[in-house]
């Protein structure tokens, strides 16, 4: 009998213990199917335990909603909390634009959840304008603008007739407008669901904690700011300065009146969400996200600027000591956006597929 050099080959090799190799793949294990997320609750930061202490922005989220599943997020700055039965996924970003930027990126390239039809919701404080509303208040936004994405000269140093040492990037002048394409700038959100969680929210009673009115009372120029917490709709300024006066809000009015084209309302200040919402279009972009489902809202912890009687740097100091509106921005960001994370998820066989939308009413009407 004549063997072929093959088969010489394959009983040699098992003669000495080794079994012959094979053209056949390996079997691999099945990869598990990634976790459908249906509503994530993006937060900045949290003062000290996830549960059980002084809150910050996630605390509420995480004890109310039993976000118990914890899946670690070492790619990012805090881990990840998740209601399994409701899909719904909270997470801390971390201050900042560039801790945002990360960590919705990171988020959206986890190959664990699916992402694909989640609705975002940042639900974060901020400095609220008191020309339009009061400390308690939570507003919803169409436009984010970036405050540091720009040209800076000291103050001491602006040529005359300029009433500001800041101006957009590759213009000559404050206000300039001959301005760019906007390249990181401004950001639009989706109008149309914003409107229909404004309109969803708007009628809602906030709560008013003891204390708000002591501080609002303070502010006799400005009739909103006296009024107890409401719902309304204004934008966004994020910049990593914590900035504070009347020069400076006035400024951010005209930087936000700028970058939207007269079509946006300076209201709150922060620092995460261009860099957040940048992220999230880039992910849309690669079809893990859609970033039309992407919603802000913002509540008043403190003034953007002092009251009658009261230096700026004085009042900055104060609030170093604590936001005088903290706790009731707290609850005023769960409450106003759990009733929108609850109106989408008792629907979700609609809203899976169909963003909710509605259409700007006249401002008399509203």
């Amino acid at each position: 009998m004549r063997l072929s050099l093959c088969a010489i080959a394959a009983a040699a090799l098992t003669a000495c213990g080794q079994q012959p190799s094979t053209t056949e793949a390996p079997i691999q294990d099945a990869q598990p199917q990634p976790i459908e997320v249906k509503f994530v609750v993006v937060t900045m930061f949290e003062i000290g335990e996830d549960s059980g202490d002084q809150a910050g922005e996630f605390q509420l989220w995480k004890e109310r909603q039993q976000l118990d599943t914890r899946f670690e997020f070492k790619h990012s700055y805090h881990d990840l909390f998740m209601n399994e039965e409701t899909g719904v996924l909270g997470m801390v970003t971390g201050i900042g634009t560039s801790h945002s930027a990360g960590a919705a990126m990171a988020l959206g390239l986890d190959p664990r959840f699916d992402l694909s039809k989640a609705y975002w919701l940042v639900a974060g404080i901020a400095g609220i304008d008191p020309a339009d509303a009061s400390i308690g208040s939570a507003a919803w936004a169409d436009y984010l603008v970036d405050g540091d994405l720009a040209h800076e000269i000291d103050a001491r140093e602006i040529p005359e007739g300029w009433n500001t040492g800041y101006f957009a990037r590759h213009t000559k002048m404050p206000n300039d407008p001959n301005k760019p394409t906007p390249k990181g700038e401004v950001f639009q959100v989706n109008g149309g669901l914003t409107e229909w969680a404004y309109q969803l929210t708007k009628d809602m009673e906030l709560p008013d904690f003891d204390g708000l009115e002591a501080t609002r009372s303070l502010y006799t120029d400005h009739p909103n700011a006296q009024r107890k917490p409401f719902v309304l709709k204004g934008d966004q300024l994020a910049g990593m300065t914590f900035w504070h006066g009347e020069l400076l809000n006035q400024w951010a009015n005209d930087w936000v009146d700028y970058w939207s084209d007269g079509n946006g309302e300076f209201v709150t200040s922060a620092m995460e969400d261009t860099g957040t919402f940048m992220s999230l279009s880039f992910l849309h972009n690669i079809g893990k996200v859609d970033k039309n489902r992407v919603m802000v809202l913002r509540t008043g912890s403190n003034y953007t600027m002092p009251p009658p009687g009261v230096t700026a740097v004085d009042n900055l100091l104060m609030e170093n000591e604590g936001y005088a509106g903290l706790d009731a921005s707290l609850e005023s960001a769960y409450l106003v956006g759990t009733k929108v994370m609850e109106t989408i998820l008792a629907d979700w066989n609609t809203y899976a597929d169909e963003i909710p939308h509605a259409t700007a009413m006249p401002e008399a009407a509203q």
